[in-house]
């Protein structure tokens, strides 16, 4: 009679080519107290907010943008955005003076293909109804953007499948008065 075989982890995980297991961060190699320094500055920012994005987060919860949500601000990685919409990978900066930062969260974030647009604390308390199309263009063009990226993967990748395929209508879909007859 053979041995049974069971399955087991290895002691060793991160040799021998495999990637080490990363408890928190979803993914993002941070330490985990620089991370919950991040999320408790983040929650601090979300109970004070200025005036601007205590403005912009209102007009936010009453927006129809459809499937797309706005999150105030989410920690992404080592950085923490004012806004940002993560189906469409685009954050909302509100440009306030004395944020040194901008430049290089900016690059961090565009290297994980996050697009942020930059918006004037002034320009959102004074006339907010302005900005409100430019939000929509932005998010219309991150949207042909993740289109045309799709688009690109499919052809450069014919063999894979997306997994949806239409096979025609199912047995279970018909109406109850079909059943009775």
């Amino acid at each position: 009679m053979s041995e049974r075989k069971t399955l087991g982890l290895r002691a060793d995980s991160g040799q021998a080519g495999e990637p080490a297991i990363k408890k928190k961060g979803r993914g993002w190699e941070i330490n985990t107290a620089r991370l919950d320094q991040l999320h408790e500055r983040a929650r601090d920012m979300r109970r004070h907010p200025t005036e601007a994005h205590r403005a912009l987060a209102e007009r936010f919860a009453t927006a129809d943008f459809g499937q797309y949500s706005w999150k105030q601000f989410p920690v992404i990685g080592s950085a923490i955005v004012d806004f940002a919409c993560l189906e469409l990978g685009m954050a909302i900066a509100i440009d306030e003076e004395g944020d040194p930062l901008t430049n290089r969260r900016d690059k961090s974030l565009e290297a994980v293909g996050i697009r942020t647009m930059h918006l004037k604390a002034e320009d959102i308390l004074t006339d907010m109804d302005a900005l409100l199309p430019r939000i929509a263009a932005g998010m219309r063009m991150r949207i042909g953007d993740k289109q045309s990226a799709r688009r690109a993967h499919h052809r450069s990748n014919p063999n894979q499948t997306s997994g949806r395929t239409y096979d025609g209508p199912r047995k279970t879909d018909r109406t109850p008065n079909a059943r009775n007859r």
